[in-house]
């Protein structure tokens, strides 16, 4: 049976046929034609910019296209809004959370299709049952009436996922559906995905984690600058196969950087403590001591809760610590604001760019320049040439791409905002920088260039401390790995380690004490 047969079989609920979109003079679809089978996986593979999540969102009545149509149950279809998709059957878990902070657990999984009560109002217990049943079946314990605002990362995605399990779609879009997820939490929701099959869900996958995308996918598909390169089946692709139609060869994410000298310690943490904002007696840091030397990467892993985040947030002077020392070049560091500890070269890329890490509603000029304001600016006067300068040189220098910078940040693909991030960092000229989860939510092509970044760095002297929660990145470009486990350090390893012993140190694995 060849492939082109094999894919088509199986009822097609839903197509993009001839698909265009176009944002002026940006084609960001190319007439691209895309299935969705009846009880089964297509799995959506890309670059950062290819165009996967503007297709999705045309396939979900986010955005209309420019050119061809959507095929529903064999019938031509326009969606007026997502609403009206949702009302249809279609439901899309976008890649960015769209959560209300300031509300429930509850109240945001029920927004905009409240339960009524028999007297008409809205019946609130109904709402806290069914909210409490969806964290069952994700096997997640969060009380239907805590603040979102309140939750982790993860647990934030959780309940995007929740949300969209809740109107009982026929057809889900998952865009990076585990970008926050820890690996017990991605089991959870593969079988879920796989419940969600049986029952005849017709699942659209996006995802940057390739190898965990394989273990789902029944079909695959590749988007390339706008256009489709490649489909087969599950049984025809591979690894290899899926990094070679994304970026056309393969690729790895580098190695430590050499060919330099390490100098003295930059960054000195001295047992560190961080406490439980809900619960103070409970530390998630505890006791933490790592040093990082002027030209040395150091990389961070742990399972969510590991206290990863938390330590790199105390550091940069976003959470107040109970007890220890924080020193950057032997200068304490304690007590200092976050501009204050900017002001002397210590600077955290956070792992939520859109909440931290961008303004919206600015530029990418604007927002690559934001953290060096006081480079530009004397008094009340701003010097536009230097702030181009700065803009300018952060564009060549982090490759950004982008029409210039008085483009909007929204107009960027994920991998590219996030190279605003670090661009803004890096243009203060740091003598350490603190990324958390620099690779979250962006693909192979996007990762490896983010690292490449932090090896030029290193190499000009700059000590590098970054976290992560995929195994694979620690064996990349970090001179030492750090395993964190319930706010301790559990152990430390060279880059010749292995995944297994990563995973064990950290209770990630069967071999973990």
């Amino acid at each position: 049976m060849t492939a082109a047969r094999e894919y088509a079989m199986g009822e097609v609920v839903l197509s993009a046929r001839d698909v265009a979109k176009s944002f002026g003079n940006i084609h960001a679809l190319k007439g691209v034609n895309f299935d969705v089978h009846k009880g089964q996986v297509t799995t959506l593979f890309g670059e950062n910019g290819a165009g996967k999540s503007t297709l999705m969102k045309i396939l979900s009545g986010v955005m209309k296209p420019t050119s061809g149509e959507i095929i529903l149950d064999g019938e031509p279809v326009t969606f007026a809004s997502s609403t009206d998709a949702r009302d249809r059957g279609v439901s899309i878990i976008h890649q960015e959370l769209s959560l209300a902070p300031n509300l429930s657990v509850r109240d945001n999984i029920f927004m905009g299709r409240e339960i009524k009560g028999r007297a008409g109002g809205i019946d609130y217990a109904e709402e806290e049952r069914q909210t409490r049943l969806l964290m069952e079946e994700l096997e997640e314990d969060i009380d239907p009436l805590t603040m979102v605002e309140d939750l982790r990362l993860g647990q934030q995605q959780i309940v995007e996922i929740a949300r969209a399990l809740s109107v009982n779609s026929r057809i889900l879009i998952m865009d990076e559906p585990t970008s926050a997820l820890s690996a017990s939490e991605v089991e959870v929701l593969f079988s879920v995905i796989h419940d969600l099959k049986s029952r005849g869900v017709s699942i659209v996958y996006i995802s940057h984690h390739l190898e965990e995308a394989l273990q789902i996918t029944d079909h695959a598909v590749v988007l390339r600058d706008g256009s489709m390169t490649a489909r087969a089946p599950r049984s025809e692709i591979d690894l290899e196969w899926i990094v070679h139609n994304m970026v056309g060869e393969g690729f790895d994410l580098g190695s430590p950087p050499v060919g330099h000298t390490m100098g003295e310690a930059a960054l000195s943490i001295e047992n560190l403590c961080v406490p439980d904002k809900v619960n103070p007696e409970r530390l998630l840091v505890d006791k933490v001591s790592i040093d990082v030397k002027a030209g040395e990467i150091v990389c961070i892993y742990g399972l969510m809760g590991a206290g990863r985040t938390e330590l790199m947030e105390c550091v940069a002077g976003r959470l107040q610590e109970t007890s220890g020392t924080i020193r950057l070049n032997g200068r304490e560091m304690n007590g200092l604001s976050i501009a204050g500890r900017i002001a002397e070269g210590l600077v955290l890329v956070p792992e939520d760019r859109q909440r931290d890490g961008l303004v919206q509603t600015m530029s990418v000029g604007q927002n690559l320049s934001l953290a060096s304001i006081g480079a530009f600016t004397k008094g009340l006067f701003t010097s536009k040439k230097r702030e181009g300068d700065i803009v300018t040189g952060s564009i060549r220098n982090v490759h950004i791409k982008t029409d210039g910078g008085e483009a909007p940040i929204t107009s960027l693909s994920g991998g590219n905002q996030q190279k605003v991030v670090i661009g803004k960092m890096l243009a203060t000229e740091p003598k350490a920088v603190l990324l958390d989860e620099p690779s979250r939510g962006i693909d192979i092509g996007a990762k490896a260039e983010v690292f490449r970044l932090l090896a030029e760095g290193a190499k000009r002297g700059l000590a590098v401390l970054f976290t992560t929660s995929e195994v694979g990145e620690c064996l990349s470009i970090a001179h030492r790995i750090i395993v964190m486990r319930r706010g301790t350090i559990a152990a430390e390893f060279g880059p010749d380690t292995t995944k297994e012993a990563i995973m064990a140190a950290s209770g990630e694995s069967k071999a973990a004490a």
